[in-house]
């Protein structure tokens, strides 16, 4: 079936670009000898930001997708106990040897293998856009979690775009006219998957089938990445940096007039209402917090 081909390829991704242990090694030395003030380092903190809010010393926290251990390890750094998990645990294997991580898991999205609220948060950060069934994924991710469960991934621009709607919709019924106009309304990667960008109202509508209670957003503008910045300097004397943060900077302002979506959302969905401090913290950090009404008819 084309999911089963579909993770195959996700799999076997990993070894063909670092076959051996020696490369998968070389991989983190590279990242280590890197330095933690790199432009790369830089750009991927805006990610992990948009964790701080929930993060609590020895709540526990399963991430999805998480091929190097990376989340895992920012999480641990924070005091809260992870597994990391993936569909391919080959590097996750050198990453425990490395410390980088605690523990590690082989895991499909689709059929974790664990018990109904085992872990406090999920995590999947720019994983889910990978996945061939992601609704399956993400019924088995809110299983698996106590409290809630977090997603980092690209935006669908069409809900807070009106022109681009507007020109959808008048394009519906031509569809070679609507798919060049809009050239990446069907996203693909070389690896094999469509890209699933998600949208607030999808998880709205996904927290109101299963009657939970919250769901909060937070849009972010960090896909700035190129090749060579995983060696820059982020600071003030490197004018590729200086770049960036100007064009980051007009993206931010263009976001918050509601003039563009941002390129990023990380969405929270929780099972239970957090308390008074972590929705001030959630919004003090730039989420938008949403109630969702109860179902009046289930008890």
């Amino acid at each position: 079936m084309f999911h089963q081909q579909s993770y195959e390829r996700h799999s076997e991704w990993y070894n063909q670009h670092f076959p051996g242990r020696e490369e998968k090694l070389g991989y983190y030395r590279s990242k280590k000898n890197a330095g933690k003030s790199t432009v790369a380092v830089w750009l991927q903190q805006l990610f992990f930001d948009c964790l701080n809010p929930l993060l609590r010393i020895n709540e526990s926290w399963l991430t999805v997708g998480d091929a190097y251990g990376f989340d895992a390890e920012y999480i641990m750094s924070k005091g809260s106990k992870a597994l990391a998990t993936d569909l391919n645990s080959d590097f996750l294997v050198v990453a425990k040897q490395q410390g980088i991580i605690a523990d590690y898991a082989a895991e499909n999205a689709e059929r974790l293998s664990f018990a109904d609220g085992q872990f406090d948060y999920v995590l999947c950060k720019e994983s889910y856009h990978h996945f061939p069934r992601p609704y399956a994924a993400m019924y088995e991710m809110i299983r698996v979690a106590k409290k809630g469960i977090v997603i980092i991934e690209p935006q669908d621009p069409v809900s807070k775009m009106p022109s681009l709607l507007f020109v959808t919709n008048m394009l519906a019924s031509r569809a070679s006219l609507l798919n060049k106009a809009w050239k990446n309304r069907f996203s693909y990667e070389p690896v094999g998957n469509f890209v699933y960008k998600v949208s607030e109202r999808e998880f709205e509508k996904f927290a109101a089938g299963l009657n939970l209670p919250m769901v909060a957003f937070k849009r972010i503008n960090p896909n700035f990445y190129s090749a060579g910045t995983e060696k820059l300097v982020a600071d003030s004397s490197n004018w590729h940096f200086i770049w960036i943060k100007a064009k980051k900077g007009l993206m931010d302002l263009l976001v918050k007039l509601r003039l563009l979506p941002g390129q990023v959302l990380s969405t929270i969905v929780f099972k239970e209402i957090p308390d008074t401090l972590t929705i001030e913290r959630l919004k003090t950090d730039g989420y938008h917090v949403v109630e969702i009404p109860k179902n009046p008819y289930l008890k």
